[in-house]
């Protein structure tokens, strides 16, 4: 009777091992329920502030953060993360681009506000491969971050973004192809560039990247793409560093900005600032079509005009 016992006892706690190990624990949102739709009130508002600024936004927008703060204190700091910094890089008239054109390597680093320090990344954001090899708005955002690395000889980088684009039998990575384009064209050290070579959109540079940085204690990051490109850019990486923080209990911040200059025309996107919206919602789970675009003369980013040259941007809804 007793051998009875134990082997029923063991086989029970066998089941119950094979069940823990087997059975994925229910993801858990960025955002509580109670406050998706004053997620989706922020994000609308946010978009209308840039687009069609009025007296009212101000008001508008602190009563979208109380709505927040009344149901969750974690949801209002990630709400306060992201309308500070929209209120930085989208709706500040004084916010400057400090672009490199090739002419002079980083006349503009001291007004940028860049620091020459160990615990500073310049995070260099990929572009899609053509047949396995860079394009030349890539080899761009590589001269432009060079420059940069010269004259802050004490930061690292970071390259990031996987295998992208057709025809690419060998699986060459955005991020592999720029150190070593970096390093034996540009005359940076292989040692101060690190990589993530598997994120396919700009979310998911974000995401990889934070654990390089946090692996180096970096806590301060200058971000490196396309002029189009750096206020979007920026929005996403600010909302995951702030998720980060609270589920890591580190935290690094978003200082100045460089840019390769291209002609704004020769891209394929408009209205970013929907784009990174429609990012951010996704990114915090919410339903989809539940961010409300104001009236505009241009149409609104279709699902075409956001899946391109840059990876797949857009995010699945939840």
């Amino acid at each position: 009777m007793k051998k009875r016992t134990l082997w029923i006892l063991l086989f029970s706690a066998a089941v119950l091992l094979v069940l823990a190990l087997t059975v994925k624990p229910q993801q858990q949102t960025p955002v509580s329920k109670e406050n998706v739709d004053n997620f989706a009130a922020l994000l609308t508002d946010l978009v209308s502030a840039y687009e069609a600024p009025s007296e009212q936004d101000g008001q508008t927008l602190t009563a979208d953060l109380e709505a927040i703060r009344s149901v969750s204190r974690t949801d209002y700091e990630t709400a306060k993360a992201i309308a500070d910094h929209w209120q930085a890089v989208y709706l500040d008239p004084d916010y400057r681009l400090f672009l490199y054109s090739g002419d002079d390597p980083v006349a503009a680093t001291d007004d940028a506000g860049i620091p020459n320090s160990r615990s500073h990344a310049i995070v260099v954001l990929g572009f899609a491969l053509s047949d396995g090899q860079m394009q030349p708005e890539l080899t761009g955002r590589c001269d432009a971050a060079a420059a940069l690395a010269k004259a802050v000889p004490e930061a690292i980088l970071v390259c990031s973004g996987g295998a992208t684009g057709g025809n690419n039998p060998e699986g060459h990575t955005e991020a592999g192809l720029m150190k070593a384009y970096l390093s034996e064209c540009c005359g940076i050290e292989a040692s101060r560039i690190y990589t993530d070579e598997k994120a396919m959109t700009t979310a998911e540079n974000a995401a990889n990247t934070l654990e390089i940085l946090k692996a180096n204690k970096i806590r301060t990051m200058t971000i490196v793409t396309s002029a189009y490109h750096q206020r979007w850019g920026q929005t996403l990486y600010n909302l995951y560093a702030e998720l980060y923080r609270q589920q890591h209990n580190y935290s690094v911040r978003i200082v100045g900005n460089y840019c390769y200059d291209i002609d704004p025309s020769s891209s394929s996107y408009v209205l970013d600032d929907r784009i990174a919206v429609q990012q951010m919602a996704g990114i915090l789970k919410l339903p989809q079509g539940a961010v409300h675009f104001p009236s505009s003369a241009l149409p609104s980013p279709s699902e075409e005009s956001c899946s391109p040259d840059v990876a797949q941007e857009v995010l699945p809804a939840a």
